[in-house]
């Protein structure tokens, strides 16, 4: 039987089980997406409120940051759609490259409305999207890494122990956004996100939008969780998307 981890009372254990799992999953991958798609499917069908015995997330994502040169034909259209400017191949996009959730179009990357590939043209710009921008700073990363990545400093930053980007009160935040849309009618209580960067400077995430609360005492498991991740994707830097 698959073991089921209490997001409310994650533990010690749990952590240690789950990023075993975790760390497994690019076993029979061939790119980073297939990965990110174990990765998302295996937490949204693990992770359990004890309360209503039911999972304990409605949505799960995967987010990359990506060259925007790098993306596919549909990406790019997508992305220079949410901007006025042209695009140079350069610039990051934060790109979805996985989703589950409790809803049929919430399991597919292709139906996702606004978020496919989310143009980072500056510092500037970035910090006017509050959940970015936070979530960016929570990790304990500078936001112009993340836009214009430095090779100089990556060694360095590569080696620190990344924070989690943590909203304990879902309902109400300015980083939350979509509160009417989503927060509120599928009863979202807390946010919590998961990552750090691969050696050539692009920022991974895993965002868990969940039903049950998660106290400030149990994201420590989760920056675990991130290196767990991370050992499952790097192999995949090179080979990110499914042909």
């Amino acid at each position: 039987m698959n073991p089921e981890y209490d997001l409310v009372n994650f533990s010690l254990r749990d952590m240690t089980e789950c990023g075993h799992a975790l760390r497994k999953i690019g076993g029979n991958a061939k790119n980073m997406e297939d990965v990110a798609n174990g990765v998302v499917r295996y937490m949204y069908d693990h992770l359990a409120d004890s309360q209503t015995g039911k999972n304990a997330c409605v949505l799960i994502r995967f987010f990359k940051t990506h060259r925007y040169g790098g993306l596919d034909d549909k990406l790019r259209r997508f992305a220079q759609g949410m901007l006025q400017n042209p695009l140079l191949p350069e610039m990051k996009c934060l790109t979805l490259l996985a989703t589950v959730g409790e809803k049929p179009e919430w399991c597919s990357k292709e139906h996702s409305y606004s978020h496919k590939a989310i143009p980072l043209p500056s510092e500037e710009a970035v910090k006017q999207i509050p959940m970015i921008s936070n979530l960016i700073q929570q990790f304990g990363l500078d936001i112009n890494t993340i836009v214009k990545p430095d090779s100089d400093l990556l060694l360095e930053i590569n080696q620190k122990t990344y924070n989690v980007f943590h909203v304990p009160e879902a309902v109400g935040s300015l980083y939350i956004p979509a509160q009417k849309e989503f927060v509120i009618p599928y009863g979202v209580k807390s946010v919590l996100g998961f990552g750090g960067l691969l050696p050539a400077g692009d920022m991974f995430a895993v965002i868990l939008f969940s039903k049950a609360p998660i106290s400030r005492e149990k994201t420590s498991f989760f920056k675990t969780l991130a290196l767990s991740v991370k050992m499952a994707i790097l192999p995949f830097e090179e080979t990110v998307f499914t042909d």
